[in-house]
């Protein structure tokens, strides 16, 4: 999959294994490297497991139309689609099969929202 940053200052951050380590540590660094990797590697989204370990799964709430997947403890890479417009199915969901490029916006822990 194409992967584009939030920010440059993101890009430079993940682009960076020292700069990784430094800003999240060096378990959340590890993961958060290794997660990026398997997305990087994908063609689409819809082979992104929705199984542990990476656990993809579509955000809800005041997140909706954000993906996830899990880091360590409850921390979580989230990321948006990045098309316009967003592939549909006929029934009116996402078609995760035709969904190739994103946008990673975060690490955090969202949990206690």
């Amino acid at each position: 999959m194409d992967i584009i940053f939030k920010t440059t200052k993101m890009a430079k951050i993940f682009n960076s294994l020292k700069l990784l380590i430094k800003e999240y540590g060096p378990d959340k660094a590890k993961k958060i490297k290794m997660r990026r990797d398997f997305l990087e590697a994908a063609e689409n989204l819809g082979q992104v497991p929705a199984l542990r370990p990476h656990h993809r799964h579509e955000l809800t709430g005041n997140r909706k139309g954000l993906f996830a997947v899990d880091l360590t403890g409850n921390y979580r890479l989230v990321f948006a689609p990045n098309h316009d417009p967003l592939p549909k199915r006929d029934d009116g969901g996402l078609d995760l099969e035709h969904i190739t490029a994103i946008k990673i916006l975060a690490v955090e822990d969202y949990h206690g929202d």
